[in-house]
């Protein structure tokens, strides 16, 4: 009955409850009689929330219909995409506050309190200023338009057929995006799918996440996310030549700048030079205003030289251009599935949401694909 709630739109438990009682179709489809009772909704809803989502049987749907989609040849499974839309929570602008304010607060709710406690333990979003007093796993974010409280909702799509391969509900956090990716493909190829490519936005091209993917042999068609240029005007970290017999760099003026260590706060590696070889150097100004000179490698820069290397093959640009498929199905989700804001609240209920939507919307992938494939034809009896 929820499949039928999202694949027309129908967002109100009670409503379906009465569309399935009287609609013939959708009696057949959740396999009732026509004499047979619909459950009440309280009955409904208690299944909902309780033992449904208490035995995973969401994720095992969705999953059941990404293997029907495999075994029907719908899905290549070589060349992935990932992104994430921003979903409006269901919490008003006006129950964010400050989360030292509320904790702070004399008069707390016995609710709220609650709230904070799980927030502080299991929830990754602690690191928020802002917390909703209705919904606290929400975030207060913005993504190309006005601020609210919001979730992202996660996708991993076949770029071939626009399957949706993999969804995962995070807090509308940017640095979550890479974690929810990389969660997607781990379960993806527990499905038997084997991707030589992902493509995404400048947001996943974190070195972590690169590694990770080339460690996988997943090429990721991926922008990097770059700083070597960000140095005030100075001289950046590709005017200086790398020797790795020596394991060292040499500047513009050929001064040679050794290794020094692990620099765990810059996650990465220390090279310097010294200051009896900068002080007199005609560039010195141009170079650095310290005594000598220093450069940080990140310890993923061999990943993120590999990524780099990609940018502008055909494959990498087909990837890119594949991505907008992606902005296809968020369009769907939101307008035709009326999910531009949920239902319901707390992390694990919107994930369930988002699980039985994109269930809904393979689906009809699926069933469009099979009704355009031409009939077996039956074996010569001649």
């Amino acid at each position: 009955m929820l499949l039928v709630g999202y694949l027309y739109g129908i967002t109100s438990d009670r409503r379906l409850l009465e569309e399935v009682r009287m609609h013939l179709a959708y009696r057949w489809f959740t396999r009732l009689d026509f004499e047979q009772e619909i459950p009440d909704h309280s009955t409904f809803s208690k299944n909902r929330h309780g033992r449904f989502r208490q035995s995973g049987v969401f994720r095992e749907v969705f999953e059941e219909i990404v293997r029907r989609c495999l075994e029907a040849g719908l899905v290549e499974g070589k060349n992935l995409a990932v992104d994430g839309t921003m979903v409006g929570a269901n919490a008003s602008r006006q129950s964010r506050v400050r989360r030292e304010q509320l904790q702070e607060a004399t008069l707390v709710s016995r609710t709220v309190q609650e709230y904070l406690a799980e927030l502080e333990q299991a929830n990754p979003v602690g690191d928020t200023e802002m917390v909703s007093t209705t919904d606290p796993d929400a975030v207060w974010a913005t993504k190309g338009g006005p601020a609210m409280m919001a979730y992202f909702d996660n996708y991993l799509i076949d770029t071939s057929s626009r399957v949706i391969l993999g969804v995962e509900a995070t807090p509308a956090l940017f640095h979550q995006e890479a974690v929810a990716a990389g969660r997607m493909v781990e379960r993806v190829e527990k499905l038997g799918v084997r991707p030589e490519s992902l493509g995404a936005d400048k947001g996943y091209g974190t070195g972590e996440f690169l590694a990770w993917l080339l460690a996988r042999g997943v090429q990721p068609h991926i922008p990097v996310i770059d700083r070597r240029h960000q140095t005030q005007g100075r001289f950046t970290r590709d005017q200086f030549h790398y020797d790795p017999a020596e394991n060292a760099y040499y500047c513009p003026e050929g001064k040679v700048l050794r290794y020094r260590g692990l620099q765990r706060k810059n996650q990465g590696y220390a090279y310097e030079a010294t200051p009896a070889q900068c002080q007199g150097c005609p560039q010195k100004k141009l170079c650095t205003p310290a005594p000598a000179r220093r450069l940080f490698v990140h310890w993923h820069e061999p990943a993120r030289q590999a990524v780099r290397a990609l940018v502008g093959t055909p494959p990498y640009e087909h990837s890119r251009r594949a991505r907008y498929k992606l902005e296809a199905l968020f369009a769907e989700l939101k307008q035709r599935m009326r999910l531009a804001r949920v239902r319901l609240r707390r992390l694990w209920n919107v994930g369930e949401q988002f699980l039985l939507a994109a269930t809904a919307q393979n689906l009809k992938r699926l069933v469009r694909f099979l009704a355009q494939r031409p009939p077996m034809q039956e074996p010569s009896t001649a």
